[in-house]
């Protein structure tokens, strides 16, 4: 192993621990340039140590390894991330919640590095050749190239995290807590076999994009607290609406009709839409621009109703997100990677006002900026996580496939005609969101073509 592939190991080993290094980040009120080190030292550290301890163990205690280390990251993570959406409901705003002491770091760095330990079991089938000196010399050089580059990563995460928390903490730790876990979950699924696709980094990343989208809409409530203007939300809703509408005609239904199985497409489609329509029927919630309330009628406040109307618009999209990349990963004949991630960016662009159309609106009901963003994150977090699911469950049972792409297709279909196309048309000036509607209609189904070719 020589040292390029050292370089892009590091860098893989070091994303867990800079997503940790982002949230730290995050809970800190204001980082110093100690914490920042410390956070680089801590995690650069573990991140070095675990791969040599793999290698002096060697295959001797390999099956423990395996077995155990994935589980002991999961819990961690898990219980650190839950701790962190607990916080995000907090109004304490106690600097030591950042928690850089040595107990609170010393768990993150094993969290993020004690997978590494099998890292270190492969330099004994794979030496590292860096110089001309024993293989453990060489080991020990490589392990320390593993640990500068996570320190690296880590102290520049922290910065990132806190330049980014400082405004937007209780969202942002939301945002941070469900990354955490979604880590956990990766890392234990890996373990198990279901997930063997997860260990590209693409992936995984690719499915937190549209939550990034979601998080970005959401903040823009720290820019302006005014009500969205007419036209602008027209136009955005007429974006949001033409992409979705895109991607469900031409990248979910269309394959299934190229191939001649326009019945199995139909049927699919059909369960989509009764699929949402339950989904609408069985969740309380709100439309804040057609200002129609549906679903059970209960205690829930309003903000939560908001909440839970882009939450049903956020759970055929996380399954669209997972069902393309497991196509792409298991080599269907009908998905490119490409065509995953056109996908994937047309709905983390949507999924900006869609961001916005919760947190703006609760901003203006009289909510604080810091719960109105934090509501529009936690509407979004739903993504990712069924994504992974999709991606278990498709990866299982590769034949429905195709069925599964119409279902979701007739789902986001229903969301389009449903919600956007009505909202486009509550106002004097709907010819803007109709013709919004039509170009990005028409640029998502070019970019969906140009992604497949």
């Amino acid at each position: 192993m020589g040292i390029l592939e050292l370089l892009l190991l590091g860098i893989g080993l070091s994303m867990d621990a800079f997503a940790v290094s982002v949230c730290k980040g995050i809970e800190t009120k204001k980082a110093s340039f100690k914490q920042v080190m410390l956070c680089g030292v801590w995690f650069g550290f573990f991140q070095g140590l675990m791969p040599f301890i793999g290698y002096v163990l060697g295959s001797r205690l390999e099956f423990i390894i395996n077995k155990v280390a994935p589980w002991l990251a999961f819990i961690l993570l898990a219980f650190i991330g839950v701790n962190m959406l607990r916080e995000a409901f907090s109004s304490e705003e106690d600097e030591t919640r950042a928690g850089f002491d040595v107990k609170s770091m010393f768990i993150l760095a094993v969290a993020t590095s004690i997978d590494a330990l099998a890292v270190g079991i492969t330099f004994v089938a794979v030496p590292v050749t860096l110089v001309k000196a024993s293989a453990l010399v060489n080991t020990v050089i490589g392990c320390l190239i593993i640990m500068v580059t996570t320190f690296v990563f880590s102290s520049l995460g922290v910065k990132i995290g806190n330049a980014f928390g400082t405004r937007f903490r209780s969202g942002a730790e939301a945002a941070g807590g469900v990354v955490l876990i979604f880590i956990g979950l990766k890392i234990l699924l890996e373990h198990l076999g279901v997930l063997e696709f997860m260990g590209n980094g693409d992936v995984m990343f690719g499915l937190l994009i549209p939550f990034a989208g979601t998080v970005l809409g959401s903040a823009f409530v720290f820019i302006t607290d005014r009500e969205i203007k007419e036209s602008a939300k027209l136009i955005m809703m007429g974006m949001a609406g033409g992409i979705m509408m895109a991607c469900s005609m031409w990248t979910l239904l269309y394959p299934s009709v190229r191939q001649g199985k326009a019945v199995t497409a139909a049927i699919g489609f059909v369960l989509g839409i009764g699929f949402q329509y339950f989904l609408d029927k069985v969740v309380p919630h709100a439309h804040v621009f057609t200002k129609v309330e549906e679903g059970p009628s209960g205690s829930l406040k309003y903000p939560l109703k908001v909440m839970l109307s882009e939450v049903i618009h956020h759970v055929p999209e996380g399954m669209a997100v997972g069902i393309m990349f497991a196509g792409a990963v298991n080599r269907a004949e009908e998905i490119s990677l490409a065509a995953a991630f056109a996908l994937t960016v047309g709905i983390a662009v949507q999924n900006i006002p869609e961001g916005l159309f919760v947190s703006n609106p609760i901003r203006t009901g009289g909510e604080e900026k810091s719960k109105s963003f934090l509501m529009g994150v936690l509407s979004g977090a739903v993504e990712p996580l069924l994504g992974i699911v999709m991606m278990i469950l498709l990866t299982a049972f590769p034949g429905f496939l195709l069925p599964a792409m119409s279902l979701t297709a007739g789902a986001i279909a229903f969301l389009v005609l449903e919600e956007n196309i009505p909202s486009m048309h509550t106002g004097e000036h709907s010819d803007k969101g109709t013709i919004t509607f039509m170009l990005f209609f028409c640029l998502m189904m070019v970019i969906t073509f140009s992604a497949a070719g």
